[in-house]
């Protein structure tokens, strides 16, 4: 999982718009739509955020990334549209920089935006981002994370929850479409992710990334090896 990179457009009605983005870069853009001269006009109702999901999200997937999120809110008399983009080998500024100028075209193209003047950022998710998809899960592997239990909703699930501790913590070594395996104080234990509220990553400082991806790496083989290539089930 990459640290936060974020870069942001202004969107004016003519002429380039500069802004600068997180870490040093600055984006143009041309196009756009907004007040006119010699006139103000207050922005109406924010567009929906599921709406420019629908409109964006072909755009982001076309780069290879997932949009993870759509966030619009007033600024004045603009608006500001955030969105978070991610991809299992993570996304650097020059990434972000490039699917900034792709969404800013197909926004103004679509005129999803309405009429009033906007600022599109477009960032990368940071640690603290809740671990709530399979994918966030995976991309998280190797790093140390806590997750609460989820509320039991049977008999079966409270017995379950009675052998564990309320919150959970460990190292990913394998994350599924269904569930996750964690390295709990040396015991390799899996949960579905039913079994799991949202996980969290925690950070660890002076933590050697590529000594820990490699010690991870081999615990997964040994998990593997020992379960003849799958998972046991707990």
């Amino acid at each position: 999982m990459n640290g936060d990179s974020r870069h942001a457009q202004s969107r004016p009605r003519r002429g380039h718009g500069r802004s600068q983005g997180a870490g040093g870069a600055a984006g143009t853009g041309t196009g756009g739509t907004g007040t006119g001269p010699g006139r103000s006009r207050v922005p109406g109702p924010l567009p929906e955020p599921a709406d420019l999901a629908r409109v964006l999200e072909p755009v982001v997937r076309a780069a290879g990334m997932d949009l993870e999120s759509v966030r619009v809110s007033p600024a004045g008399r603009r608006r500001l549209l955030r969105l978070v983009v991610d991809a299992d080998s993570g996304v650097g500024l020059d990434a972000i920089a490039e699917v900034s100028r792709e969404v800013s075209a197909r926004l103004d193209a679509s005129g999803a935006m309405g009429e009033v003047p906007y600022t599109l950022e477009v960032s990368s998710p940071g640690v603290d981002r809740p671990l709530t998809e399979p994918r966030h899960w995976r991309r998280a592997q190797g790093r140390l994370v806590s997750a609460p239990l989820a509320v039991a909703g049977g008999d079966d699930q409270a017995r379950k929850r009675a052998r564990r501790p309320p919150t959970l913590q460990g190292r990913i070594l394998v994350a599924g479409d269904t569930s996750v395996t964690l390295d709990i104080d040396g015991d390799q234990v899996e949960l579905d992710y039913a079994e799991l509220g949202p996980g969290q990553v925690q950070v660890e400082f002076g933590r050697p990334g590529a000594a820990d991806a490699e010690a991870a790496g081999s615990m997964l083989d040994r998990v593997r090896a020992g379960n003849g290539g799958g998972q046991d089930g707990h």
